[in-house]
């Protein structure tokens, strides 16, 4: 008996399954384009989200990374509206950053050592109180003094980006293909949530009243914080007081000293770019699109993040750092080009489009590179100090970059982010066995 041209029933539904070709008496033919599709395999961050529990605890830590860059802006516009005083405001969120880069190290310790719920939501019940407070001295004109206590209680905010990236190393061990996907994914949410957060704080504020963008970023970080915490399924085990005393400081880890250099200039290379671009715009007589094209510089590096991350890359991370932070150097080099020969803001905003994709591969392998390097037991401290490096960095660009732009020009700043990330590449190369 000849074969059935068919494929056979199958056996939970019982039915044929469908065919690929079907030729009929009329010779028309009808081909099931469907077929390919159904059997081409899922893309990497399809199976990056097919594990149990991932898109709850990445849903509640991109509501609580949201207010990460919405919290500066909103000090800012509430104090220089209520005070008249853009210099109280720089300096109160200045001092706000300094004390995170003190305390922030410290509380991801107890992270590693007590786990991410037991510590997160007492802490971010802190800071949350903090800012509250900050509006309130703000609202009914306190001394000065209060606002820099206040905002230096925002401090125990927790580093929510290094919990979710020590969630997916919990997750993922062992599959090194997977785990660059996962930090692929959550550099280019970095990059969106501080692409999005000054962007709805001014409009809150302006449209609104003036703390409308703070009272709105502590009820996103709460509500966000607390989604994550109740995921107890994907929360990596706590190290103990023990354990934790065992390991080693990341501070002492071979290699990681040369790797917090590296964002340090980095954060220079964050810092002055923002500063200078405003400075910039607003000499062009423009300062209310600054906002729009620092925007399409972030737009371009979470693009390419997410481009990355659908890479299979070959060899250690180890010999891809300094190319990577060579290409940045590279095309950092384009918006002082289109500034110093055009002055046209839209050819800058392009200029820095394109710079922008090279910033989130650089920042990946940063980070995978501080994930290897940090000691078991402490991997949030490891990764919470290369953001003190990078915020420590970013005060230091701004400084830098407002200098530059004050006694020479906001054309001639630009060069300061490209000599920041050349010293981030002479500092990679020099580490480089």
């Amino acid at each position: 008996m000849p074969q059935h041209p068919y494929p056979k029933a199958t056996k939970a539904t019982n039915t044929p399954a469908p065919p690929l070709l079907t030729v009929t008496s009329d010779t028309l033919v009808a081909v099931d384009f469907g077929a390919r599709k159904r059997n081409r395999p899922p893309g990497p961050y399809r199976r990056l989200f097919a594990h149990r529990g991932a898109r709850a605890f990445t849903a509640g830590n991109l509501i609580a990374r949201l207010p990460m860059g919405m919290f500066s802006v909103s000090a800012v516009v509430m104090i220089a509206g209520a005070r008249g005083s853009y210099a109280l405001a720089g300096a109160v969120t200045a001092t706000g950053l300094a004390a995170t880069a003190l305390v922030a190290p410290w509380t991801a310790r107890l992270v590693d050592r007590y786990g991410q719920a037991r510590v997160a939501v007492p802490a971010t019940l802190l800071a949350a109180l903090g800012s509250l407070a900050l509006l309130l001295c703000v609202r009914y004109d306190a001394p000065a003094w209060t606002l820099f206590a206040t905002y230096a209680a925002t401090a125990t905010t927790p580093n929510t980006g290094g919990m979710s990236r020590a969630r997916w190393a919990h997750l993922l061990k062992g599959d090194a293909e997977s785990l660059h996907t996962a930090n692929s994914f959550e550099q280019a949410a970095d990059e969106l949530c501080f692409m999005l957060g000054p962007v709805l704080a001014a409009f809150l504020c302006g449209t609104f009243f003036p703390e409308a963008g703070t009272l709105v970023a502590v009820v996103l970080l709460v509500t966000g914080v607390l989604v994550f915490a109740a995921q107890r399924s994907t929360e990596p085990p706590p190290q103990g007081h023990t354990a934790a005393k065992t390991s080693k400081s990341p501070l002492r880890a071979p290699g990681m000293p040369p790797l917090l250099a590296v964002c340090l200039a980095m954060g220079a290379v964050f810092g002055s770019m923002e500063v200078v671009t405003i400075a910039f715009a607003d000499a062009e007589g423009h300062r209310t699109a600054a906002g729009a094209v620092l925007a399409l510089q972030a737009a371009g590096s979470c693009a390419a993040g997410l481009w990355y991350g659908r890479l299979r890359l070959s060899g250690p991370a180890e010999h891809r750092y300094p190319w990577c932070i060579a290409a940045m150097t590279a095309l950092l080099t384009l918006p002082l080009l289109a500034a110093s020969l055009t002055g046209s803001l839209p050819l800058l905003a392009t200029a820095l489009l394109v710079s922008g994709m090279a910033t989130a591969p650089t920042m990946i392998t940063n980070m995978a590179l501080v994930q290897q390097r940090t000691p078991d037991g402490r991997l949030n401290e490891g990764m919470t100090l290369a953001v003190t490096a990078l915020l420590g960095g970013i005060a230091c660009g701004s400084a830098s970059g407002g200098w530059v732009v004050e006694h020479l020009s906001p054309t001639v700043a630009y060069g300061v982010p490209v000599a920041a990330a050349a010293s981030a590449l002479l500092i990679a190369l020099a580490a480089t066995p």
